[in-house]
């Protein structure tokens, strides 16, 4: 009988071999959302040479946010914050010793399934960009979203996606530029010419400053301009408000969508494009989109110098964040309940019994 070929286990990745020693110099790890297997994923260099993952369960995550030791996500139908308290990450009873920084869940806002795609903090103020109302939001006490801007051509605010809003990024801490697949306003109007037709507006201005776009994801606005990720292409680009006018950065074999930086390095996430998955068959990087992972791209050359890649399991990205000044973060969900077995205050951190083990 033939031996059967080696199955790599679920979750198998590799990566370029400068990866590690990149992150360990810009005092980084990077952290993924994957809705399409329910989870946020930690890669984290062990040392110069070699990356540990550290995936955990949650509900089709996807828009992330990280400001300072809060870092928020957006999953199926809830706003988590979580907060770092790396006073716990020594004694984290399952891997101590291990970890420089641990992030507790602390608050949870129950919206409904909103379909939340980009999430930023602004200050104390997490804004999200509400895809399935068409409008970016901010969380409340008492409703399940607070709207804050809407698209002048959307008449009213109604759960019917009409335009894919997805993408938003920060001026003076307050919103600048938002990405949508269209400038639509029936029940997802935006299908029909949706690898054309998208749009970047100015939300200050409540213009349109660009038409036209292959699919925008992810509006990020630095120092140094404003970049975007036109998904059906590839295309990383940077893009000038002023003229309605883009350059391309580079262009890579995946479908674009979640990007962060450090320094003179992007982080962009990929996916690959589901065989059979009928939305996006016929965008140009269809058949060239055979990778999902992280690609790093250094801006100066525009080249891209690192990469990591899954071989199985994993085939769509929505975010990537960097985690700043750690070098091994956890995060702590709340199916087990460990994060309630946590006590922090404004100095001091305890570890407590769980409830089943008292007497």
């Amino acid at each position: 009988m033939e031996e059967s070929p080696n199955v790599p286990p679920p979750f198998s990745y590799r990566f370029s071999p400068n990866v590690p020693e990149l992150l360990q110099g810009l005092k980084c790890s990077l952290a993924i959302s994957t809705y399409q297997t329910g989870k946020v994923i930690i890669f984290s260099p062990k040392d110069q040479d070699s990356l540990v993952q550290l995936p955990r369960n949650f509900n089709r995550p996807m828009g992330m946010a990280i400001s300072g030791n809060k870092w928020a996500i957006a999953t199926r139908d809830q706003l988590l914050v979580t907060s770092n308290a790396p006073g716990l990450a020594a004694n984290y009873k399952p891997n101590p010793n291990t970890y420089d920084a641990l992030y507790v869940p602390r608050v949870s806002y129950n919206t409904g399934t909103l379909d939340i795609h980009d999430l930023i903090w602004a200050k104390d103020k997490l804004i999200a960009v509400n895809t399935l109302f068409c409008c970016l939001m901010v969380n409340s006490d008492e409703f399940s979203f607070k709207p804050v801007w809407k698209p002048h051509f959307v008449s009213e605010l109604m759960p019917e996606d009409r335009c894919h809003l997805n993408g938003m990024t920060l001026e003076n801490e307050q919103p600048k530029y938002v990405t949508a697949l269209g400038a639509t306003n029936t029940p997802r109007g935006w299908k029909e010419g949706m690898l054309t037709s998208g749009i970047l507006m100015d939300v200050e201005s409540n213009e349109i400053i660009m038409n036209d776009l292959p699919v925008p994801h992810s509006p990020r606005l630095y120092p140094d301009g404003l970049f975007m990720l036109l998904s059906a292409t590839g295309e990383v680009v940077k893009v000038d408000p002023q003229t309605g006018k883009y350059d391309v950065l580079t262009k890579l074999n995946g479908f674009l969508r979640g990007m962060d930086r450090v320094g003179d390095y992007l982080f962009v996430a990929m996916s690959r494009l589901r065989q059979g998955s009928s939305l996006f068959k016929e965008a140009p990087i269809a058949k060239e989109s055979v990778h999902c992972g992280v690609s790093i791209i250094y801006i100066p050359s525009g080249q891209q110098v690192g990469f990591i890649v899954y071989n199985n399991t994993v085939e769509e990205l929505f975010e990537v964040k960097a985690l700043r000044n750690t070098l091994r973060p956890n995060v702590l969900n709340m199916d087990k309940g460990v994060h309630q077995q946590t006590i922090v205050t404004s100095d001091q951190v305890f570890w407590t019994e769980a409830d089943d083990k008292k007497s």
